[in-house]
């Protein structure tokens, strides 16, 4: 069980095995056709692509459509989540475009060719981000649980992105980061109403004027059927609907049906839930974002060498995230969205959280996760890697989470919802990279130490693990106490006294004994 302690000496060891994961790197330039699932975790490619973001507005409206946050609002939610992301893989399948991610609201796909032709792929991103909005305009249901149709808003940037491996084992997909994919998630996230929003660079591509908020421009009709009418896509709405209702009826969704987990999270393993095998409990969403990834890809991107150091400095980073989560706070990584990983943590039975203890576990899991950032980031300078400008922004907030996984036999992915989910994402986009902000949930969770620490803000800058176990142990936490003892008796086995041999020679020093001290589960992605 995962003693909430983190160690400086733990992150070492951890980080001197990820690198010699990562100690040769092949960065290579995207060719024809180069199938980019299953890379190597030491390779990378360029990719010069036209990345679409398509965000789902009316997920909390969802979540939202009880009072209060029970089974049936989250059985609606997963049923609609379900339903059009099958509909989104049969897109995706008719059209040759990549998919990168389909977290929850947020499905990112790239579209790669025509190769050569950057006027082309702009403008079939436009026609696909059209048929996505048609799509899921109609796929909705009016059964007994009626389930609304998808409001849909599109972002599109163009340009030349590094995509490297996402995950490990059978989660693996790739991973682009870069300018054009967080340009075209911001287009994506830019505002309520619903339609297509290119960025300038899209824009200048396809000859459509530069416009002063790429927020608040979406493409007009006619501009999306100019692009509709170059792209001649060789689907239609219709005809992706019509297979979608056949397939539906051939394979149809299953109830949702929860059961409670008793944490540690980390024990729980999300490649057997089926919507008939959903988790749910009280708990703590945990979102931590690297700060500055973006622009950090940009600056090394064009430089075979400077490449390198991103691919070493995002697995080495990830890696420690993870680790810090699962091993050392027995929380569990849901899923990696480009440079943010996203996880779970609490503490008590299936049936009833500790609330208390679980908004201290994420508050010590918090102070770790920037501990461990911090740390590693010194021993990649140390190994000559650079990292200049890079800072973990994380958020957090409490309530019930249904963990599942969503879409077509063979093609399942992981999804945690709930209120908190959407918070917590929410409180880490409202962090630089020193800072840590819980939601007004969490915040309701915590001890009087924990409410102290945060202040009326529900915002603290550089928290760290020693300032937080400090804090909340100073002030009488009692995760923390045992968090504070557990910590002490780590520091104490590490050390064995030396039986003197003559009386009379001088008191015994200490030694390290010989024996293993590595984590007992392999650290990376689960």
């Amino acid at each position: 069980m995962a003693k909430k302690v983190w160690k400086s000496e733990t992150t070492d060891k951890r980080v001197a095995t990820r690198l010699k994961e990562v100690e040769t790197v092949e960065i290579k330039d995207y060719v024809r056709d180069t199938d980019l699932h299953g890379l190597a975790r030491n390779k990378a490619y360029r990719v010069d692509g036209v990345h679409i973001y398509a965000d789902i507005l009316n997920l909390g409206e969802m979540l939202q459509s009880t009072e209060a946050e029970g089974e049936t609002c989250h059985k609606r939610t997963l049923r609609f989540l379900n339903l059009h992301y099958r509909a989104v893989y049969r897109i995706i399948a008719a059209v040759d475009a990549i998919q990168v991610d389909f977290h929850n609201q947020r499905l990112h796909l790239v579209v790669a060719k025509p190769y050569g032709d950057e006027a082309a792929r702009v403008h079939k991103a436009v026609a696909i981000g059209q048929l996505i909005m048609d799509v899921l305009a109609k796929t909705g249901e009016d059964g007994d649980e009626k389930i609304p149709a998808a409001k849909v808003r599109v972002g599109i940037d163009t340009g030349v992105a590094l995509a490297v491996r996402n995950g490990r084992r059978g989660n693996s997909e790739p991973l682009f980061l870069g300018v054009p994919a967080n340009h075209a998630a911001k287009r994506a996230g830019g505002g309520t109403a619903d339609g297509i929003y290119l960025s300038n660079e899209a824009r200048t591509a396809i000859d459509l004027d530069e416009v002063a908020n790429e927020d608040t421009s979406a493409l007009t009709p006619a501009e999306v059927g100019d692009s509709q009418e170059e792209a001649a896509l060789a689907v239609t709405a219709d005809g992706v609907v019509r297979d979608w209702k056949k397939d539906l009826e051939a394979n149809p969704i299953g109830k949702f049906s929860f059961s409670g987990h008793t944490p540690p999270f980390a024990d729980l393993d999300l490649e057997v839930l089926t919507p008939g095998n959903s988790r749910r409990n009280d708990a703590i969403s945990v979102y931590a974002d690297i700060d500055g990834f973006t622009a950090y890809v940009a600056d090394h991107i064009d430089d075979d060498d400077d490449a390198v150091d991103v691919v070493r400095a995002l697995h080495v980073l990830r890696a420690e995230l993870d680790a810090v989560l699962t091993e050392d706070f027995g929380g569990r990584k849901v899923r990696f969205i480009g440079d943010c990983v996203h996880g779970i943590i609490g503490e008590g039975t299936a049936q009833t959280a500790d609330t208390e203890a679980s908004a201290s576990t994420a508050i010590l899991c918090a102070g770790g996760l920037r501990s461990g950032f911090d740390r590693a980031l010194e021993l990649l300078e140390d190994e000559g890697i650079d990292v200049a400008g890079l800072g973990i922004a994380i958020g957090f907030d409490a309530g019930p989470i249904a963990l599942t996984r969503l879409g077509m036999k063979g093609s399942m992915i992981r999804c945690a919802t709930g209120r908190a989910v959407l918070a917590s994402e929410h409180e880490q986009r409202r962090c630089a990279g020193d800072e840590t902000a819980l939601g007004s949930v969490a915040y309701g969770w915590c001890s009087d130490a924990g409410q102290k620490i945060f202040g009326s803000s529900r915002k603290r800058s550089g928290l760290t693990y020693d300032v937080a176990l400090k804090e909340l142990a100073d002030d009488g936490d009692a995760t923390a106490a045992a968090a504070k003892v557990a910590k002490a008796a780590m520091s104490m086995s590490l050390l064995e006294p030396i039986i003197a041999a003559p009386a009379a020679a001088a008191p015994s020093a200490f030694r390290f004994p010989n024996r293993d001290v590595t984590p007992t589960k392999p650290a990376g992605f689960a």
